[in-house]
């Protein structure tokens, strides 16, 4: 019964519990491979079932023709919403299964130097995740090949509820429609692992896809969500408020309004705390104890864009950028204060843009702002046309780490890296908050 399982938004450990079974190595990280009677889809099939859906070609050198055939999709679009049925939560529930017990040869596609899990690797597996879900939404029998290119637009948060990982434990993901808008839809997944004989949560990840037409031009309808019932709608309304703090956040952003009072009063005293007391100028400026400037808490990184990383539409693939951004804001973190941190909240990561193949990549990270032992970090992506010289942001990445003692305090020096201090605390207060 699908209502029981909608009760995984809460309590994510008791639906594992009560849907095991034993195999004769419970304990030791290997999970039964049947849920309640049906099989887990594999992780590795994830990918191979998106191209199937939408036709892509698993061959580079056939992209051109696979994308020109779906041009002829346009005709089966929707002229309305209303034109589509209507679907259940329930209609979009999938399980996916990443048997790092049971299948050792997976392991060090995941593993770490230090026998941890790539947490890169996971929000691949989150990202083409959530765009599979939204697919099984949208999903129309009648038709071989879905019309409609699903991407992802924002992944609005991510929230850890335990930092360890196991490299030898299976892991579970779980996740359906929560909320749907005419041409966006949201996707809750969560993720569990399997010790001790249980399924235990690990993170809980919101995020919001887009649909748009065969070339992936224009906006294009989606089935409307209709809640089943009083759990279901209580579900709902938390995706209309999802929304409703996203349109609130980017109406409040710094790069649009000045800052609030008691944030400007926070810049100024920063600046007091900098002033050189033998000159007393605002030209003269000295770094106050146990602080960084954050100038220097800087990390940079280049990647080529090469087709292996492509998504089925032939841009990069988006859980790639995530890894690339989340590897470069972890090994800053890291090297800032010097010790391997614990990723506490991944919140507000915009795709504004699509990553041609070919492109220069340009990545940049930035401590912006810090408390006690935590880190907010800021990763910044843009690509780069050598040929016009012109950079266009794509992405911008907000992570939030957690050090095993405390760090050093961030000082801005300008008024730009003000606005960026305050845009971390901003992000680094949401995660708190929670």
């Amino acid at each position: 019964m699908f209502s029981s399982r909608l009760l995984l938004l809460r309590s994510t450990a008791s639906l594992a519990s009560r849907s095991l079974c034993t195999d004769g190595v419970t304990g030791r990280g290997r999970a039964p491979d049947m849920i309640e009677g049906n099989p887990l889809l594999h992780v590795s099939n994830v990918r191979n079932r998106l191209r199937d859906i939408v036709g892509a070609s698993t061959n580079w050198s056939d992209h051109k023709q696979a994308m020109a055939e779906r041009v002829s999709l346009s005709s089966m679009l929707a002229k309305s919403q209303q034109e589509l049925p209507a679907r259940s939560m329930k209609d979009s529930y999938l399980e996916v299964h990443l048997p790092l017990g049971s299948e050792p040869q997976l392991r060090e596609k995941y593993l770490t130097f230090h026998n941890t899990v790539r947490f890169g690797r996971i929000l691949e597996d989150l990202d083409s995740l959530g765009v599979l879900i939204s697919y099984s939404h949208t999903y129309n029998p009648v038709l071989k090949r879905s019309p409609l290119s699903i991407v992802t637009a924002l992944v609005d948060k991510i929230d850890m509820r335990q930092h360890v990982v196991y490299p030898d434990c299976d892991i579970k993901f779980t996740g359906h429609v929560t909320w749907v808008g005419r041409t966006s839809i949201e996707a809750t997944m969560h993720m569990l692992q399997y010790r001790d004989g249980v399924y235990a949560p690990v993170l809980d990840a919101t995020f919001v896809m887009v649909a748009r037409d065969p070339e992936n031009k224009r906006a294009a309808f989606v089935n409307p969500l209709k809640p089943d019932g009083a759990e279901e709608e209580t579900i709902y309304q938390q995706g209309e408020a999802n929304k409703s703090r996203r349109v609130e956040l980017s109406t409040a952003s710094l790069l649009k309004v000045a800052p609030a009072h008691e944030e400007r009063e926070i810049v100024h005293s920063l600046f007091l705390n900098t002033l050189d007391t033998k000159t007393v100028s605002f030209r003269s400026r000295v770094l106050p104890p146990n602080s960084v400037w954050m100038e220097d808490a800087k990390l940079k990184g280049l990647e080529i864009c090469h087709p292996q990383e492509r998504n089925i539409f032939n841009r990069i693939f988006g859980g790639f950028l995530m890894r690339k951004a989340y590897e470069l804001g972890w090994a800053n973190a890291c090297s800032f204060g010097g010790c391997r941190p614990n990723l506490v909240a991944v919140d507000d990561i915009l795709f504004q843009r699509p990553v041609e193949i070919g492109s220069l990549l340009l990545l940049s990270s930035q401590v912006c702002y810090t408390q006690e032992n935590y880190i907010q970090v800021r990763v910044h992506s843009e690509v780069f046309d050598p040929l016009t010289r012109q950079h266009n942001t794509t992405n911008v990445f907000h992570f939030t780490f957690k050090s095993d003692r405390d760090v050093p305090n961030i000082t801005p020096r300008t008024y730009g890296e003000s606005m960026l201090y305050l845009d971390g605390k901003r992000h680094f207060n949401q995660t708190v908050e929670k």
